[in-house]
């Protein structure tokens, strides 16, 4: 896994969303920037740290931020997560995996007893210049919002 780090250039990136809209990082630019990756859409940490985002998006819309939620789940599973939760900010449908490699998400997992490689659950926060303000790789799917906020 490549490690980003706050004052890092965020990676540049392409990407289709649920809707099938392709999304770059310069679509951004001027724009405060929060993208989460997460492992699975509805699975239960996942829908629950995208769902906090959900109830706080008003307040980090206030605040200035867009938000990207970011998976390896297609376009159909995003479009059907994005919906069934009412999230108001755009789900990537990255399953070539080139936003999380790019963003050096993809690595090495443990998950009882076993390891794999996986999505590593972690938070981006990005200026309007494109770099990296914060990264969040304790991400606390109940309290989300806050950690992105302090």
């Amino acid at each position: 896994m490549t490690k980003l780090k706050a004052g890092d250039q965020a990676p540049n990136f392409s990407a289709k969303d649920d809707q099938g809209n392709t999304v770059t990082l310069a679509d951004y630019k001027g724009k405060k920037l929060v993208v989460f990756f997460y492992p699975k859409a509805n699975t239960p940490t996942c829908t629950t740290e995208a769902c906090n985002l959900r109830d706080h998006y008003k307040e980090l819309k206030e605040k200035g931020y867009e938000i990207l939620g970011v998976s390896a789940d297609s376009q159909k599973k995003q479009a059907n997560f994005k919906e069934k939760y009412d999230f108001l900010y755009p789900l990537l449908a990255d399953e070539d995996k080139d936003v999380i490699k790019a963003f050096g998400v993809w690595g090495e997992k443990k998950f009882m007893g076993r390891t794999f490689d996986g999505i590593h659950r972690v938070t981006f926060v990005i200026d309007e210049n494109g770099m990296i303000e914060k990264v969040i790789d304790k991400v606390k799917a109940k309290i989300h919002t806050e950690q992105i906020l302090e």
